[in-house]
């Protein structure tokens, strides 16, 4: 009999075990729905984030400029901005010398992508100025960014260009952008390399040498206001020299990429007066090697993420589909597709 009871009472434990849901089958069942319904709730989740990239992505490295510049500044916000939403490439961004240098880098394959001047890249395609002799067209068009300022930086008391003859005068990096728009600025005033004593070196350099009084003025080639300047006028005296309606003209006659865009009021501490420059376009540019695909959503990255672009740096508020289309040389086919895709060509 106490066996028979036992056997009842395990039976009755079994049975209650059953109808509370704790035996094993009944444990699957229950787990599905939540499994359903989490699947759903994850995969509408991607949508909304940053797509990851492939794991075959193309890596690009992007040629900047030195670090007191605003190419480096520009690239550090493409990089920042775009890098989460490509799928085809992981970006790079890198601080360089000069405009000539990230041309060769690209032709060289240590860069895929660069910010330079717009005439240095036409200079490189069409083998004449700092390129004279030896055509490298291996970088092609993806957008004009925002216009570049021929800033001159100098010691008070000098008011006009003619002024620095016989001065000792930062022109820019051997070889970069900048050395070329100064040599172009001041043979507008009459000025020969016999003229002034020639220092060479980056945007920081001839502030630095200007602050330390080894330097009478110094040349800068980029988007206002410019950092090195910007820290320069902080703590020191700012001269900043005009052109004159003379060397304008000279310029307009020679070289018309080179546009004229002055610096308006207070664009640096201590500016009370406009002053009348000339600039070319920062362009960013692309390997041919690159594929259409990759450039594409580049391209359309830039333009659909505009907003984000600007609140990491102001220059991209100057971008302008139709304008950034217009190039010195031709255009890539993935940037050529996104600008056909939006009717601007």
């Amino acid at each position: 009999m106490k066996k028979i009871f036992a056997l009842i009472l395990a039976a009755a434990m079994v049975l209650a075990l059953v109808a509370c849901g704790g035996g094993s089958t009944s444990a699957p069942a229950t787990s599905s729905t939540p499994a359903e319904s989490s699947t759903s709730t994850e995969s509408s989740a991607p949508a909304e984030a940053a797509p990851a990239a492939s794991a075959d992505a193309v890596k690009i490295t992007l040629a900047t400029g030195g670090t007191s510049g605003t190419y480096y500044a520009v690239g550090g916000v493409l990089g920042t901005v775009l890098g989460p939403k490509l799928t085809l490439s992981e970006l790079s961004v890198e601080s360089t010398g000069a405009s000539k240098a990230n041309v060769n880098m690209i032709t060289d394959g240590e860069a895929q992508m660069a910010i330079l001047q717009s005439d240095v890249i036409n200079y490189a395609h069409n083998g004449t100025n700092t390129f004279e002799g030896e055509v490298e067209d291996s970088a092609l068009w993806i957008a004009g960014i925002y216009n570049e300022t021929v800033q001159i930086l100098a010691k008070p008391g000098i008011k006009n260009v003619s002024d620095l003859k016989g001065k000792t005068v930062c022109v820019g990096d051997v070889g970069s952008g900048t050395e070329v728009n100064a040599w172009q600025v001041l043979g507008a005033a009459g000025l020969t390399k016999d003229d002034i004593k020639v220092v060479n070196g980056s945007f920081q350099d001839g502030v630095d040498q200007l602050k330390d009084g080894k330097i009478d003025a110094a040349f800068t080639v980029a988007g206002a206001p410019t950092t090195a300047i910007v820290d320069y006028a902080t703590t020191n005296e700012l001269n900043l020299v005009s052109l004159s309606d003379t060397e304008l003209a000279a310029i307009r006659e020679q070289y018309p990429f080179l546009v004229q865009d002055n610096l308006p009021v207070g664009t640096y501490t201590g500016q009370t007066e406009e002053i009348v420059c000339v600039a070319v376009q920062a362009a960013l540019v692309a390997s041919k090697d690159l594929s259409e695909d990759v450039v594409y959503e580049i391209t359309k990255g830039m333009f659909d993420n505009k907003a984000d672009l600007e609140a990491g740096h102001a220059k991209f508020g100057f971008l302008d589909a139709k304008v950034a289309s217009v190039g010195t040389v031709p255009l890539h086919p993935g940037a050529e597709k996104y600008y056909k895709e939006i009717g601007v060509l």
